[in-house]
C-alpha cells in the first residue's frame, strides 16, 4: 500500500498537472484570438464601439481670473454621449435567448429600460438649475429619448446604427451603459461649454464648423486658435476606451517626449477679466440698457497701468453653448473692438492734455467764450449755443464741455501740433488687444490741414474710432502718459506643464512733461466734483461725459435725435488704478450722456472700490 507521504504527492502532481492543462488551455485560446482571429476581432470590436462624429474634437480651456487669484472656468471641453441601437444585433440576441417572450413584448421591455434613464435624471437637472457651475456640474445639452412608435421604426431599417438621441448627459449614459444590452450603443464625444452663457460671449467667442472642421471663429477663441486648437484626437467612445487599449497603438508611435514637443504650444488660456467684475458690469449694461432702451450698450474696466481688461461686455448678446439659434449674426461681433464712432465730448480731455503738455496753455488761462465761431465757412457752435463770456477759464472747457473752447485751443497749438498729439494717443492706430477684427478707423480728418478739421477732431466729431481704442487713449491721462497695449490672456499653461506669462512692455510715453498726467487729472476730478455734483468724500474721480450725433448712413448726414452717449473715468485720480469706459447707442428718452450714464458709472466704481477694497485717497 502506498503510505500517506506518496499519496499526498501524487495529489499534488495531479494538481499540478491540472494547472498546467488549465494554462495550456488558456494560452491556446489567447493564440486562436489573439494571433489567428485578431484582426477579425479587433475589427469587430471598432465596428460595435465606434462610430464617426464630428464633434469629437479637443481644445485648450480658457479661464477667468478672480480675486484670491484662482482660476475660475470660463470654456472647457466637456463629455456627452449619443445612444444608438444595432437593430440587426438586437434582433439576433432576441432569437438566441427569447425563450417564450414574444417579439412586441421583448421590444417594450427593451425601450422601457432604456426609457427610464431619461425619466430619472433628465426631468428634475433640467428644472434645478444652478448659479455657480463647476466642472464636474458642467452644463450639458438634455436630449429626450423618442417615442415608442419612433423607437420602433428604427427596427424596420435595414441598418445596424441607428441614433435615437443625441448630447445625453453623464448620468444617463452610465444608467444605460449598467443595463448591459448587446446592441446598445454609447458613444462618448467631446463638447464645448461656457460656462457663463451670454456673459462676455464677444470676448470669447466659439467654435464652430470652417469647412469640415471645427475651429475657433470669433474671439478669443479665434485669435488664440493655434494654441488651443488639438490635433489627432480619435473618435474613441466610452466602452472602446473602457475594454479594449485602441489608443496605446497610437502611443507607440511616438515616445512622451516626442508628444509634448509636438503639443508644446498647445495649452490652457488664462484670462486677465476677473469673473466677478465681468459678472457686475453685465448686470449694469443690461439694467442701463432695459433703462434707456438703447440699441446697444457696451463697458470696459482695464488696469489703467498696464492694459490688462479686468472686464469687457457688450448686450445685446449671445449664449455661444447655443450659438446657432442667434437669427442675427451681427450679435457675433465685439463693437467694443471693431466698431468704430464718433465719441463726441469725452475726447477733449485729449485735447486738453495735449495743449497744457504743449506749454500752449496752462491751468490759469482764460479765454473769451462766444457761443460760436466761424472756421473755414462752418460754424463751431457750443452745445446749448449759449456765451460764457471773457475770462472763461480752461477748467469750464471740460467742466461745462465747451466746444469753442477746444477751437480756441486747437487754434493756438496749430492743426499739426494737434495730429501729432491725437497719433501719438494711438488715435487711427490699431491698440494690439489680441482678439480679432480690430478696426483702426477713420480719422483723415486729422491730416487734412483744414484747421476746421482739427477743431472738430479735437471734441470728438468727424473721426471715428473703436472703443477699445478710446479707452487706450484715455488711459494716458491718468497712467503718467505710458500708451499701453489692452490685452485678455495674462498667461498660458501649455499641456507640457510649463506656464509662460504674457509679458508686456511698459508703451511708449506720450507726454513730454512729467506733470502733465497729474494736472489734467485734477481737472478732470473737478469736472466731477463741481461740474457733476457728484463728488466722492473719500476718493477722487477723474471723469467725462461723451455726447455725439450719429450719421445716418443712407444720407451722410446727422440724426436730429439719435445719439451715442460715453462716459469715460479713472480713480483713485492721485494715483490711479482702473480705467472704466461706458458707451451707448441711441438711448430714448434722455440726449446727454450724463443723464444716462451716470449712475451706471458711479454704480461700477463703488462696487471696485468695495471689491478690490482699494483705500481712499482723500
Amino acid at each position: 500500500m502506498p503510505t500517506s507521504n506518496q499519496f499526498n504527492n501524487r495529489r499534488i502532481n495531479i494538481f499540478v498537472f491540472i494547472v498546467f492543462l488549465i494554462f495550456i488551455l488558456i494560452g491556446t485560446r489567447l493564440f486562436y484570438l489573439q494571433i489567428i482571429h485578431g484582426e477579425e476581432y479587433k475589427k469587430e470590436g471598432e465596428d460595435q464601439y465606434f462610430y464617426t462624429t464630428g464633434d469629437n474634437f479637443d481644445r485648450g480651456a480658457i479661464n477667468f481670473s478672480n480675486l484670491s487669484k484662482n482660476i475660475s472656468p470660463g470654456v472647457h471641453m466637456t463629455n456627452e454621449y449619443d445612444l444608438a441601437i444595432d437593430p440587426k444585433t438586437l434582433l439576433s440576441s432576441f432569437e438566441k435567448n427569447k425563450g417564450s417572450q414574444n417579439i412586441d413584448d421583448w421590444k417594450r421591455d427593451i425601450y422601457q429600460r432604456l426609457s427610464k434613464a431619461f425619466e430619472k435624471y433628465s426631468k428634475d437637472k433640467v428644472e434645478e438649475g444652478v448659479e455657480e457651475v463647476s466642472l464636474e456640474e458642467a452644463p450639458s445639452s438634455k436630449s429626450e429619448f423618442p417615442e415608442y412608435d419612433a423607437f420602433l421604426k428604427k427596427f424596420e431599417k435595414d441598418s445596424s446604427f441607428e441614433i435615437l438621441a443625441t448630447n445625453v448627459n453623464e448620468d444617463i449614459a452610465n444608467e444605460i451603459i449598467n443595463e448591459r444590452i448587446r446592441g446598445v450603443i454609447v458613444n462618448r464625444k467631446k463638447s464645448r461649454v461656457y460656462f457663463e452663457k451670454d456673459i462676455a460671449a464677444k470676448v470669447l467667442g466659439f467654435v464652430g464648423y470652417s469647412g469640415n472642421k471645427k475651429t475657433g471663429l470669433y474671439g478669443i477663441e479665434k485669435y488664440y486658435n493655434d494654441v488651443l486648437e488639438k490635433d489627432g484626437v480619435k473618435n474613441t467612445n466610452f466602452f472602446a476606451e473602457v475594454f479594449a487599449d485602441f489608443n496605446s497603438e497610437e502611443t507607440e508611435k511616438e515616445d512622451i517626449s516626442s508628444l509634448l514637443k509636438n503639443n508644446s504650444m498647445q495649452g490652457d488660456l488664462n484670462l486677465t477679466i476677473d469673473i466677478n467684475v465681468e459678472r457686475y458690469l453685465n448686470k449694469t449694461l443690461l439694467d442701463t440698457r432695459s433703462k434707456w432702451d438703447s440699441e446697444k450698450v457696451g463697458g470696459i474696466v482695464m488696469d489703467i497701468n498696464d492694459g490688462s481688461i479686468i472686464a469687457m461686455d457688450e448686450v445685446p448678446s449671445f449664449d455661444p453653448n447655443i450659438y446657432k439659434d442667434v437669427s442675427d449674426i451681427s450679435l457675433y461681433n465685439n463693437d467694443l473692438v471693431s466698431g468704430v464712432y464718433e465719441m463726441g465730448s469725452i475726447i477733449k480731455p485729449l485735447t486738453v492734455a495735449a495743449a497744457l503738455d504743449s506749454e500752449t496753455v496752462n491751468e490759469n488761462t482764460t479765454y473769451n467764450d462766444t457761443g460760436s465761431i466761424s472756421l473755414n465757412g462752418y460754424t463751431i457752435f457750443n452745445y446749448d449755443k449759449k456765451a460764457r463770456g471773457p475770462g472763461t477759464p480752461i477748467q469750464q472747457i471740460l467742466s461745462q464741455s465747451l466746444n469753442v473752447g477746444i477751437a480756441f485751443l486747437v487754434e493756438k497749438m496749430g492743426g499739426e501740433r494737434v495730429s501729432d498729439y491725437f497719433h501719438k494717443f494711438g488715435i487711427g492706430d490699431y491698440t494690439g488687444i489680441d482678439l480679432p477684427n480690430e478696426s483702426s478707423g477713420l480719422v483723415k480728418n486729422l491730416d487734412s490741414h483744414i484747421l476746421v478739421d482739427s477743431v472738430t477732431a479735437g471734441f470728438g466729431q468727424g473721426i471715428a474710432i473703436t472703443p477699445i481704442q478710446t479707452t487706450r487713449a484715455l488711459a494716458t491721462l491718468g497712467n503718467g502718459g505710458r500708451l499701453v497695449t489692452p490685452h485678455i490672456v495674462k498667461s498660458i499653461t501649455y499641456d507640457s506643464g510649463e506656464t509662460k506669462i504674457i509679458a508686456q512692455d511698459e508703451g511708449e510715453m506720450v507726454f513730454q512733461n512729467a506733470s502733465t498726467s497729474e494736472r489734467i487729472s485734477k481737472i478732470l476730478t473737478k469736472v466731477v466734483d463741481e461740474g457733476m455734483h457728484a463728488k466722492n468724500p473719500r476718493y477722487t474721480i477723474a471723469a467725462k461725459t461723451g455726447t455725439a450725433q450719429i450719421v445716418n448712413p443712407n444720407t451722410g448726414k446727422y440724426y436730429e435725435d439719435r445719439y451715442l452717449h460715453s462716459f469715460f473715468g479713472y480713480f483713485p485720480a492721485t494715483n490711479p488704478k482702473y480705467i472704466i469706459f461706458f458707451y451707448q447707442v441711441y438711448p430714448k428718452g434722455a440726449q446727454y450722456a450724463s443723464q444716462t450714464l451716470k449712475d451706471s458709472f458711479f454704480d461700477l466704481v463703488n462696487f471696485l472700490i468695495g471689491y478690490y477694497e482699494i483705500p481712499p485717497d482723500r
